[in-house]
């Protein structure tokens, strides 16, 4: 595997767009260290921080600075490396970033620098996704995790994993090179309890990798029910600001309202919907449309109601769903997705609780609760937690992707079958095949046997200079 490394010498703003009090532009490959003896009009020491002038080819000034020069191969891409550390202008960005242009170097794309660090193999592919992760991280526990990826966590309880197969694996290979010797090495209990522990490794990873998932992707909340249920209120308790407007006038909110919070570290995107009703208005005709994609999409539905207005049961939510519309959603993790909230209970005097009812679709959840006193909110707190299986152990984890999920998943399905075959039919040339597949997924995570069309799709999304 490798990428397409072209051999140029790259240069991009590393800061954020806008004004700022520092601005950064960095530049790698082998036209670094001339590009700055030409600006700075001397030669910068190696991993020494130089105050200098910026100047461009009429030697007039463009900025003042710092100026930091890594020589390959020590340096993030593993090339020879400059950062020009001036001022946080745009403008004044935008004139160095044209005279370093002007001296042979090229933009950057998206992700390249990680990119040429991966390729250098100064990161693996995990660590590089890392740097991505801990950009976007939302939440303290998340840029913690991220960070943990970022130094090689993850990759070294990958790699460990993968060491365990492939010894397994050359010892399978060299019993079925030796099927004449008269002991049979596939049916020694040592062989079937070092795949099962392999197996116990594998779950383990596994259970850190969807906690690490979910620290990264969080997890998506929609608040519906009728106008005027108290669905606002409830975004606002949750998020603990005035998020949306709260009046006594039914059909406050017209369109989707975004909060983005953390619970206990596990970020939570919830979205308030327009009231679910019939409605000759075309504004919230369209209100609606938007709510029932919202609803179709969210990890969980927090189906608000009046406690004591219109007092829906978790045996009489059947024909309330029907009456918003909702019972058109028939696909079958609608009901395990749903969570019955009976809101307002502090007009009814009713105290806060959580129940649980089997339903044709699955077990349904009835939380009791006042938005407005804060009565059972963190019920609904933990229940969201619950919903996600999040658990929030304060120790050491490490952030991880879907496409991370996916590839242990079917590397521990390889080697479930691997361990079928060792207990059936011993037949070897299988079990080493099956063996052979659960490495290769492993290696997806790394890097190791990933394509170029899956490299670029990862380096594409990651910001320009990173």
């Amino acid at each position: 595997m490798s990428l397409n490394n072209d051999g140029d010498t790259i240069c991009a703003i590393a800061t954020p767009p806008g004004r700022g009090g520092v601005g950064i532009i960095r530049v790698s490959g082998p036209l670094s260290r001339q590009i700055a003896q030409k600006i700075l009009h001397f030669s910068p020491r190696p991993r020494h921080a130089h105050f200098a002038d910026f100047l461009d080819d009429s030697s007039k000034l463009i900025d003042q600075g710092i100026a930091l020069y890594f020589p390959a191969p020590h340096s993030f891409t593993g090339e020879e490396v400059v950062e020009f550390q001036g001022h946080g202008g745009a403008f004044i960005l935008d004139l160095l970033l044209r005279q370093i242009l002007s001296l042979g170097a090229r933009l950057a794309r998206p992700g390249e620098f990680s990119e040429r660090a991966f390729i250098n193999d100064k990161l693996d592919l995990a660590q590089a996704e890392a740097i991505a992760d801990l950009i976007e991280a939302s939440s303290e526990e998340a840029a913690r995790s991220a960070i943990r990826t970022l130094q090689g966590e993850f990759s070294h309880l990958i790699q460990s994993l993968s060491e365990s197969i492939i010894e397994l694996r050359v010892y399978i290979e060299a019993a079925i090179d030796f099927a004449e010797e008269e002991i049979d090495f596939l049916s020694e209990g040592r062989t079937l309890e070092r795949l099962q522990d392999i197996l116990v490794q594998t779950d383990a990873i596994l259970a850190q990798a969807k906690q690490g998932s979910i620290l990264r992707d969080g997890m998506s909340v929609v608040i519906a029910g009728k106008p005027n249920a108290g669905k606002s209120s409830l975004l606002n308790a949750l998020a603990g600001t005035d998020a949306a407007i709260v009046t006594e006038i039914a059909g406050t909110t017209r369109d989707t309202l975004k909060e983005h919070i953390n619970i206990d570290g596990m970020p939570v995107h919830i979205t308030d919907t327009a009231g679910l009703r019939h409605s000759d208005d075309i504004v919230e005709q369209e209100g609606i449309r938007r709510a029932m994609k919202a609803i179709r999409e969210a990890d969980r539905i927090l189906l608000v109601v009046d406690a004591e207005a219109d007092p829906v049961s978790v045996e009489t939510a059947g024909s309330f769903l029907q009456s918003l519309g909702l019972d058109s959603l028939n696909e079958p993790r609608f009901l395990q997705r749903l969570s019955l909230i009976q809101n307002k209970i502090d007009k009814t005097g009713q105290e806060p609780s959580l129940t649980e009812s089997a339903q044709a679709g699955g077990m349904m959840s009835c939380i009791r609760l006042s938005a407005k006193s804060s009565q059972g909110m963190e019920l609904l707190r933990q229940h969201l937690k619950d919903c996600m299986g999040y658990r929030n152990s304060g120790e050491g984890g490490f952030i991880a992707r879907r496409r991370h999920l996916e590839a242990l998943q079917k590397s521990r399905q390889c080697l479930q079958q691997a361990l079928n075959q060792l207990q059936g039919s011993r037949e070897g040339e299988l079990v080493a095949e099956d063996l052979k597949q659960a490495h290769r997924y492993l290696g997806e995570i790394t890097g190791e046997f990933s394509t170029d069309e899956l490299l670029g799709r990862i380096f594409s999304s990651f910001c320009v200079g990173k």
